[in-house]
Order: structure tokens, then sequence, then C-alpha cells
């Protein structure tokens, strides 16, 4: 009889875990958005959005910082927001669970209470790839919040952004390790179509290919600020500071100058101001 081969650690890995453990940090995020909304306004958020909010992640650790506090997601694809449910929401305490909705619905069309926050990060807003539909989910956000509701993006750039690159970055969890690996797979020049993947290798040679895509419109950072700027926002860049080592610090401050680095992470924060 033929032994039967055990099966290897790709086939046997989760990718919406995998997300989790070596791209999004969602307490940095909470962090970021809840601490600048109180500088802003004096006054703590209570309700946030989350569009493109994938597994929920941001909605889980927004609800679980106080009690008052209250989260929307919104995805269009039903199979993440099912896995969010079944791993993300569901280690919540009861209480904290009845005050998070997840919606399944496109977010240039769905309706929701007017929350505080709304939050799009990830990039995931570069999925539309022409100004007219990008300036009408700008649009739509800014019709949804309260009259001094802010809109959370996250932006990248520098000059590797505009070349086909790959990076990779090994992850340590309590499992073992595994390998993240950013792919810069095509860019166009003419058009900024950009297309990137998402690959993890593990420690017995496994590996899953693509296990992300991304098909997304690699927009300058000009441009953004003047498509929100029309929509009635009031926009500041917060830049990410730098330690005695030359490194990124996970702090970021208002700016109007910075160096033309090879790579570049940065927050937005548009104010609804009409």
């Amino acid at each position: 009889m033929k032994k039967k081969n055990r099966p290897t650690l790709a086939e046997k890995a989760d990718i919406h875990e995998l997300y989790e453990l070596s791209v999004q940090c969602s307490e940095a995020e909470v962090d970021f958005v809840a601490d600048t909304y109180r500088e802003l306004r004096a006054k703590p958020a209570r309700l946030l959005r989350e569009d493109f909010c994938g597994t929920a992640n941001v909605c889980c650790e927004w609800v679980k910082r106080r009690k008052h506090n209250r989260a929307i997601g919104v995805d269009l694809d039903k199979s993440v927001l099912h896995w969010g449910k079944t791993h993300n929401l569901s280690r919540l305490k009861d209480a904290e669970r009845k005050r998070i909705e997840l919606i399944n619905a496109d977010v240039l069309r769905v309706e929701t209470e007017s929350p505080d926050i709304v939050s799009a990060m990830n990039f995931s807003y570069w999925l539309f790839k022409d100004r007219n539909t990008l300036k009408k989910y700008f649009e739509r956000v800014h019709h949804s919040l309260k009259k001094d509701g802010i809109f959370f993006l996250d932006f990248y750039g520098g000059y590797d952004s505009l070349h086909e690159v790959e990076e990779d970055r090994e992850i340590e969890t309590d499992q073992g390790s595994f390998t993240y690996i950013w792919e810069q797979a095509e860019f166009n020049p003419i058009s900024h179509d950009l297309t990137c993947y998402i690959h993890f290798a593990f420690e017995d040679g496994s590996r899953l290919d693509q296990a992300f895509a991304y098909h997304w419109r690699l927009w300058t950072l000009p441009e953004i600020q003047d498509l929100l700027r029309e929509t009635g926002f009031e926009v500041t860049v917060y830049w990410q500071g730098w330690d005695e080592d030359g490194e990124p610090d996970g702090e970021f401050y208002p700016a109007t100058e910075a160096d033309a680095d090879a790579g570049w992470i940065t927050y937005i924060t548009a104010e609804k101001t009409a």
C-alpha cells in the first residue's frame, strides 16, 4: 500500500491568517485614526466604518478599545466577510460582537448610518482606476460622514513604486516562520496600471504563489489630494518619521514637504468641511 504524503505547510496554510500576520497591523491603524480624530475634533470618535474591510480585523480592534465604540464593515467579497465572522468576530465578547455590523455591498452604492470615521486602508481604493469613479467614491464617503466626520486613507509611493520589483520579509510566529513576498509584477508607465502579488514561502520549501493579486492604478499623491479637495474635504498628509538608525519609527506627522525616498508610506486625513 502506497504511503500517503503529508500535506505541505503551504497546503495547510490559511491565506487570510497569513495576511493578517504579515501585512495588517490593526492596532497601529486604530491608534492613528482614534488619536488623530481626537486631536482634530477634541472628542473621541464612536462609530467607524471600514470600507474594503476584508476580514474586519480593524472593526474588531475598534470595538475592543472602548465600550461605546461601534463599527461597520463593508466589503464586496462575501467569502472573506464569512472568514472574518468565523475567525475574528468569534473571538470577541458577546457585547463587543453586537457592536459590529458587517455589510456585503459595493462601497460605491452602500447606505449606512453616518459614521464619525470612514477608513479605506491598504491602498484598497486604488482598484478604482479612472478619475470619475474614484471621485464618485470620495463623493459617496463625503455624503455618508457626519458633518464633522473624517475620512482616513493610506498611500505609498517613491521611485521604487514605478519598478517591477520583489521584496521579501521573514515573519516569526509561535508555530514557526514563513516568508512574505511582495511582488510588483507589472507596471505600465502610460496608464499607471499596476499588478501586484503576495506570495508566501514556507520552511519545508513549499509555496503559495499569487495568494493575493491586486490590479490597481498607481495614483500620485497630488492627484488624490486634488480629488479629495474637489469633493469637499480639507486634506492633510501625515508623513512617517525616522528613528536614530534611519528606520521608520511608526509615527506620522503632518507635512507639506518630504524627501524623495525610494519607498514611503503615508496617511491622509480628509476632513469634511461642507
